[in-house]
């Protein structure tokens, strides 16, 4: 998955704002990691403010979500 496909389907997401929209957002993030590694995950959560939105910090592994 690219970063801006990532960024499309992030924004979605956030757009929606439930609990299951923030495991979608996981799921995505783990995507993201494994293609592109953690710094790649870490700017999505700054610049899409992830944090306020579903309490996601960089720093965090996604890796092991839907393995």
């Amino acid at each position: 998955m690219t970063l801006e496909k990532a960024r499309e389907l992030i924004a979605q997401q956030i757009n929606f704002g439930s609990g299951y929209n923030r495991n979608a957002v996981r799921l995505i993030l783990g995507e993201i990691q494994r293609v592109h590694g953690q710094p790649a995950v870490d700017g999505l959560i700054v610049e899409l403010d992830l944090e306020a939105a579903f309490g996601l910090r960089p720093g965090t592994d996604f890796t092991h979500v839907a393995r």
